[in-house]
């Protein structure tokens, strides 16, 4: 059943829980995550980020639109962190029923200028827009880009700025970051802020970005304290290729539906303690 985000995160802040937004860069991927996430009855986003969507083409995407519109679970393909009004167009002209304009790096007033853009071509067409408001950290130096300086969300922009847009939901930065933390870096959430971002925007769901490695409790209370889509990348993908590295020890192996099942498999074990973390699980019977 595909949705757009706005209907699906509805639900998830009305009942107090979090989607997972699981990036994909191949089709095996996919396969698994719709697999796991069937099989514990709980809504998914599937969130391509341009540089993902420009290694799988378009024509992939042809197909994972099939496979949502026959799914038993709602779901949703999202534009992950666009960086352009025309990255954003593409997405919709093909298929993608949520984008996300990332303009945080931005001015606050040329954030909403953009912002603004994007939903008066996405909202016509019924295609929900995410915005982002403060900045993200960067771990490591692979997948997506972060700032090297977190600028925590402050709460009066916040409202401002949903208010200005018109965005339909909003990925806020209270302390995390992009990519795998290295070793001996601990890193702390600001709930504090959270909670008064949720209390100036109540009805807004609002988006966690780079929680990998962040600990299982503080990312659970960020879902009770009113976060309702988290976007997971990194883990599933080193779940995911980790695996691939031991199987390909065997330097006989060469088929791909040799290589890749206990690849998926290990990564399903991953996204299914995310989507029980973020209370998903048997939620698809609200929809």
């Amino acid at each position: 059943m595909l949705m757009n985000m706005k209907d699906l995160l509805a639900v998830a802040n009305k009942n107090n829980f979090a989607v997972p937004a699981f990036n994909v860069s191949d089709y095996s991927m996919f396969k698994g995550l719709m697999e796991v996430t069937e099989e514990l009855n709980a809504p998914i986003i599937i969130a391509i980020h341009p540089d993902e969507l420009k290694h799988i083409g378009v024509e992939m995407v042809k197909a994972i639109v099939e496979r949502l519109h026959k799914s038993t679970v709602p779901s949703v393909i999202h534009l992950d962190h666009g960086a352009s009004y025309e990255q954003v167009l593409l997405a919709i002209q093909n298929g993608f029923t949520s984008v996300m304009i990332d303009g945080s790096s931005l001015p606050f007033e040329e954030n909403i200028a953009v912002c603004q853009k994007v939903v008066a071509a996405a909202h016509p067409v019924n295609v929900s827009v995410e915005g982002e408001l403060g900045t993200i950290g960067t771990a490591d130096d692979f997948g997506e880009a972060g700032s090297k300086v977190i600028k925590y969300t402050d709460p009066e922009d916040a409202k401002k700025f949903i208010e200005a847009t018109g965005v339909d939901c909003l990925a806020i930065a209270i302390g995390t970051c992009h990519g795998i933390y290295p070793k001996g870096v601990d890193p702390k959430l600001r709930l504090d802020i959270l909670k008064d971002i949720k209390a100036a925007v109540p009805e807004t769901p609002l988006v966690l970005h780079g929680g990998s490695a962040n600990p299982d409790s503080e990312i659970g209370e960020s879902v009770t304290l009113g976060v309702n889509k988290i976007n997971i990348s990194s883990d599933i993908k080193v779940a995911y290729y980790n695996q691939m590295r031991e199987v390909l020890q065997d330097k006989n192996v060469r088929e791909p539906n040799v290589i890749q099942p206990s690849c998926i498999d290990a990564m399903k074990e991953v996204a299914a303690h995310k989507i029980k973390l973020f209370q998903a699980d048997g939620k698809a019977d609200l929809y």
